[in-house]
């Protein structure tokens, strides 16, 4: 019995010293996130999925916001959360069937944290449905088509929990550009021409809409198909309703299409031609040259920042050459906000690893208040809307002075009312 009694108090002390053991262990982070967590191993790297257009006459836009990610990584050298991070890059070439597939691609892997994507609208709302249905997070630096978070106030119909954008809504574009041309230029009569993607739609949507409410006539409101090169129809059609102005929001090639055949056309001589962001593009500028003199278009105005100039000296350092458009500095806040979210939700595992609530990461980019970015202050809303919206409209007077020399030569600017106010309108 003696002989018992010690080895049963030498099993309770020892078992005692397992449990204070245990009990001063850090203990593992477990994931309570109600669409679930990613877990990365100590050496593992930060996995972000890339969806941009890289193909076609689009790939210049695509390629500047891959460059404006790759200027906010080299800021950070390279890591995330003490991570290095590593791209998956799909190319969507600028489809909404694009989008889906690439989409698909990268949720496959479940170690995908989050998406940084896309360039264009079309590509976006099918690419950010199957994001949202995999409880993922998707932020782009380009998109701007109302559809995709809020029109007027309220969900637009491709809202997806988890999306985010840094580029203005463009569902003040499009009201920039009609206040413009009524009031301005004196347009009574105009024609809006569309590809029929969410994009461009919303834009001539928003035109037709301001444009009668100024008392402005619609003569033609139709639609070409991407891919199109005669645009010989649609310009008849044009000059046989007596418009005085043209608004094509269209991508290159068919805005290509448009002018030069315009321009051809001596029954449209006098016709004002108004286009959008998706052509403030160096290669447009390079390819179409004094046709395109004279053109307008309406953009995001882009505030001047200490950062955003620092920035551009940055890439001109890295990639040897100016950039094509300005788009690379919304890529870069939209990188940076994703970035820092990252790292703000990220729980760290005691041996160095890290677990990301999915949900606690969309919750960190919602909650984004006043952050100051290179393209001005960014606060992002329910919708997922990032930026304020505030719209330039410009005239090309010298091609030769490209997308700088336009993008200075502005003519009037548009944001909305704040509330309590009469109007948001100024001018140059």
């Amino acid at each position: 019995m003696p002989l018992a009694r010690t080895g049963a108090h030498f099993f309770c002390l020892l078992l005692l010293l397992v449990l204070v053991s245990c009990h001063n262990h850090p203990s593992e982070p477990r994931c309570a996130d109600p669409i679930g967590c990613v877990a990365i191993g100590a050496t593992e790297p930060i996995k972000i999925g890339v969806l941009q257009a890289l193909s076609g006459k689009v790939a210049p836009l695509g390629i500047e916001q891959i460059r404006g990610m790759e200027l906010a990584l080299e800021k950070r050298q390279g890591k995330v959360a003490g991570h290095a991070v590593a791209l998956q890059t799909e190319d969507t070439g600028c489809t909404a069937e694009g989008g889906a597939n690439s989409a698909l691609r990268l949720v496959a892997d479940p170690g995908t944290v989050a998406i940084f994507g896309t360039t264009c609208s079309g590509a976006a709302a099918t690419a950010a449905k199957v994001m949202s249905d995999a409880g993922l997070t998707m932020i782009s630096g380009n998109n701007s088509a109302p559809f995709l978070t809020a029109i007027g106030g309220k969900r637009a119909p491709n809202w997806q929990p988890g999306y985010f954008r840094t580029a203005a809504n463009e569902e003040n574009a499009g009201k920039a550009a009609a206040i413009h041309a009524y009031t301005r230029l004196g347009v009574r009569r105009a024609a809006t021409i569309n590809d029929g993607d969410i994009y461009t739609r919303g834009l001539t949507d928003g035109f037709v809409s301001a444009f009668t409410q100024q008392g402005g006539t619609i003569v033609l409101d139709t639609s070409i198909n991407k891919g199109d090169e005669d645009m010989g129809p649609v310009l008849a059609a044009a000059a046989e309703a007596k418009a005085e102005l043209l608004f094509f929001p269209l991508f290159q090639p068919e805005g290509n299409h448009i002018l030069a055949q315009t321009r051809k056309n001596s029954r449209l001589g006098d016709l004002i031609l108004m286009s959008d962001g998706a052509l403030i593009e160096h290669s447009f500028l390079a390819a179409m040259g004094d046709l395109a003199r004279g053109m307008f278009f309406v953009g995001p105005s882009v505030a001047k920042t200490a950062g955003g100039n620092e920035l551009a000296r940055a890439y001109q350092q890295k990639f040897n050459t100016p950039p094509s458009t300005s788009y690379y500095l919304s890529a870069f806040d939209a990188a940076e906000l994703l970035f820092l979210a990252i790292e703000r939700t990220a729980i760290r595992r005691p041996d160095g690893g890290l677990i990301i609530g999915r949900d606690a990461l969309r919750r960190q980019l919602y909650a984004t208040k006043s952050f100051d970015g290179v393209t001005g202050i960014l606060t992002c809303d329910q919708f997922g809307d990032c930026a304020a919206p505030r719209f330039n409209v410009l005239r090309l007077d010298n091609p030769e002075d490209g997308v700088e020399g336009l993008q200075q030569n502005i003519q009037f600017t548009y944001a909305p009312p704040a509330e309590g106010t009469d109007t948001g309108a100024g001018s140059k």
